[in-house]
């Protein structure tokens, strides 16, 4: 069946962005292309808006005057879909109905031959249910691009319960002949990526509903992280009826699963009209020329001095505590068995968090955030103990300053911002893995590719640790007291083949 798809005539279904996309790869790849809209002239509007969008590209360099023709050559507009008869692939871009799209592959069957692949574009609808009720289902295979199609390599290849394998094979290496990069997945709510990313919004959304921090600092301590627009920034992006929608249907696809609950905040937001920049006011507002809010910022003085100065722990971030605390002149010393990373100053803790609150851990003790960069003067939240003394409080913000951070002052959440962040991406993908939707190797090359995050779940696991990890989802659960935080088995099998050893920060 490979053989048949490589340069096989082809359809595309919807001439919207996503489909006139679609059309571009498949046609600049060699294909004859038919695109039809049941909306009569849109597919004649789609490719007269492409050529214009290719001349452009022409214009820059980026494309021959040759490629612009061959493209355009290949793409013919059809106002019929029994025009389509002799094709061996359609690829479905419709709207995201159900109903709507098993009519159309109800109608396809009676047109096309009887081993002509059908494709879905679906970004959250069931490939098994879309399947439900052709003369042969096996044939319909999820084919999910991300936007825009031309720039974003990856292509979700989502096989619902009747798929062929051999035609889901097929659909995988026709992606790679267009350029992409294919994850196998299985069809569940969310496939990877939508699953997998519902965390980065709703532990944001979590803090927010808390007020534990502002939009503006929360995007800047995940921002320090590697990623490249935060949450909330990135909410605004994508709009947040579209975002709350989505959060919506794998909540209920996953029979109101608590882990998948919408939140409060982003459904006022939603009620109140203010969904982003497409509204002009969002988490932020955006009226031409407008700045984002500012983070507050410490002013880097040196330290103050101490009588017992010791470093906790072992690894880069406790060497980087030793060489700043070599520039101070004052004398330390270091426990490397110790059980958790800092610095003991006078009794006092200034402890990297494993989940647990400031306050449950003592009295003069402070948490910092988990730090993905080695790099100085990045942004990083922290929290003191509600029973922390005035003094050690403003102690422990000069030395994260001494230390090279830029120190953002949250409440005293568990896990803080990144650090439950990332166990929570990670937990969500081990719980996939689980579930047989994807390979690690699939969630990390999903999630870097289609949604650009800095490195794959699995990627930040091995960079971690299992038991570690399995430590800060306790320390919420324990926490928050509900099923939102529950370890996945997967993980929780992984903290026991490592023998139980101590978490290593």
């Amino acid at each position: 069946m490979t053989n048949t798809l490589n340069g096989a005539p082809l359809l595309v279904v919807g001439a919207g962005i996503m489909g006139v996309g679609i059309a571009q790869v498949a046609a600049q790849a060699g294909h004859a292309v038919m695109l039809y809209d049941s909306r009569e002239g849109a597919a004649a509007e789609a490719k007269e808006k492409l050529a214009r969008l290719l001349e452009g590209l022409l214009a820059k360099g980026k494309l021959t005057a040759e490629g612009v023709t061959q493209t355009l050559s290949r793409i013919e507009s059809i106002s019929s879909l029994d025009a389509a008869a002799s094709v061996r692939l359609v690829v479905e871009a419709i709207v995201e109905k159900l109903d709507v799209k098993r009519g159309l592959f109800g109608q396809l069957e009676a047109i096309v031959a009887a081993d002509c692949v059908l494709a879905t574009n679906t970004s959250s609808i069931s490939v098994t249910a879309i399947a439900n009720g052709l003369r042969h289902p096996g044939r319909l295979v999820g084919m999910h691009f991300f936007n825009p199609v031309p720039l974003m390599k990856l292509v979700e290849v989502v096989a619902g319960l009747q798929t062929d394998p051999a035609v889901a094979a097929a659909i995988f290496e026709l992606s790679k002949v267009w350029g992409k990069v294919p994850v196998h997945a299985r069809s569940t709510p969310g496939f990877i990526v939508n699953r997998i990313a519902r965390p980065y919004y709703a532990e944001t959304l979590a803090l927010l509903l808390e007020q534990a921090a502002t939009p503006a600092v929360l995007d800047a301590c995940l921002r320090a992280a590697g990623f490249r627009m935060g949450p909330c920034e990135l909410m605004d992006l994508i709009g947040h009826d579209t975002n709350f929608s989505v959060t919506q249907s794998v909540y209920e696809a996953n029979f109101f699963d608590k882990r998948f609950v919408p939140s409060l905040v982003q459904r006022q937001l939603v009620d109140g009209g203010l969904l982003g920049r497409k509204s002009g006011h969002g988490f932020f507002d955006y009226p031409d020329g407008a700045a984002k809010p500012a983070i507050a910022t410490v002013e880097s003085i040196p330290p103050p001095t101490a009588q017992l100065l010791r470093v906790h722990g072992q690894g880069p971030l406790a060497d980087r505590f030793v060489a700043a605390l070599v520039k101070t002149g004052q004398p330390f010393l270091r426990h490397e068995g110790s059980d958790w990373l800092g610095l003991e100053v006078d009794g006092s803790q200034l402890r990297m968090t494993d989940g647990r609150t400031a306050s449950e851990l003592g009295l003069e003790v402070a948490v910092f955030d988990r730090p993905l960069s080695a790099e100085n003067d990045i942004t990083l939240a922290w929290a003191p103990s509600l029973r922390a003394s005035q003094a050690w409080t403003s102690a422990a913000t000069l030395w994260l300053g001494a230390f090279g951070f830029k120190p953002q002052r949250i409440a005293d959440a568990p896990g803080l911002v990144v650090a439950r962040t990332l166990a929570m991406l990670i937990n969500e993908a081990a719980d996939a893995v689980q579930q047989g939707v994807c390979t690690p190797d699939g969630a990390n090359a999903a999630m870097k590719l289609g949604v650009n995050y800095p490195a794959g779940p699995f990627e930040w696991l091995a960079g971690w640790n299992t038991t570690a990890v399995v430590q800060v989802l306790d320390a919420l659960d324990s926490f928050y007291r509900g099923e939102r935080y529950r370890v996945s088995p997967w993980l929780r099998q992984q903290s026991y083949q490592e023998g139980g050893n101590e978490p290593q920060n």
